[in-house]
């Protein structure tokens, strides 16, 4: 075999290692399903929140406090209650607990402002997004919410080679989403819905 022959037969193989590496990239991952339905999800208290704490019949101690980083809260008569993880009526059976040492039968409504949510339950955006940040996670959030919320994809993205990666049941999965198709073709068919959690990663493409 001469040279020249040999150099073409070394550059075939290298074009077909790269073509399977690339498929291997694009069918690595099983696609998130589409029909994936919402689950049900009561929000969860987490640092960052504001909590406004109502005492009926007694005004001295209602008022508005945020959770600290350390997850917990301070009001009057109640110091370093555990707030984070926790539905709002947890947290106002709490605080009627804490209080009962003080006040008799106290009444205590919680209600949520400035909603960040525990870190655990939050939707991060890594990569390739216009704005990269961690989302709080609500209700029926989609892939397309989550991508308005970020400012969409950068021009050097490869959003169909994108992924969820999504821990359920205790393991964790990796899910290839069609970013490119969802925004530059409006295929809707590519709009996932998100759980708590989620993490999306938006690679770079190389060419």
């Amino acid at each position: 075999m001469n040279l020249f022959r040999r150099a073409f037969v070394v550059n075939a193989l290298a074009m077909v290692a790269t073509a399977s590496l690339l498929g291997a990239c694009r069918t690595r991952y099983p696609l998130a399903p589409s029909d994936d339905s919402a689950p049900m999800h009561d929000y969860l208290i987490g640092p960052g929140d504001s909590v406004n704490i109502i005492v009926w019949r007694n005004p001295e101690v209602s008022l508005t406090v945020s959770v600290r980083p350390d997850g917990k809260i301070t009001t009057p008569l109640v110091e370093d209650l555990a707030a984070s993880g926790k539905t709002s009526t947890q947290l106002a059976r709490d605080i009627e607990q804490a209080l009962s040492k003080f006040i008799q039968q106290p009444v205590v409504t919680v209600i949520v402002t400035n909603f960040s949510g525990p870190y655990g339950e939050q939707i991060r955006v890594i990569g390739e997004a216009a704005k990269p940040q961690a989302l709080p996670y609500r209700l029926g959030m989609s892939l397309m919410d989550v991508l308005i919320a970020v400012g969409g994809i950068t021009d050097f993205a490869a959003g169909n080679k994108a992924s969820i990666i999504r821990v359920r049941d205790g393991s964790q999965l990796q899910l290839r989403v069609r970013l490119d198709d969802l925004l530059k073709e409006g295929d809707i068919s590519a709009n996932v819905m998100m759980r708590p959690g989620d993490v999306l990663l938006i690679p770079e493409s190389f060419f």
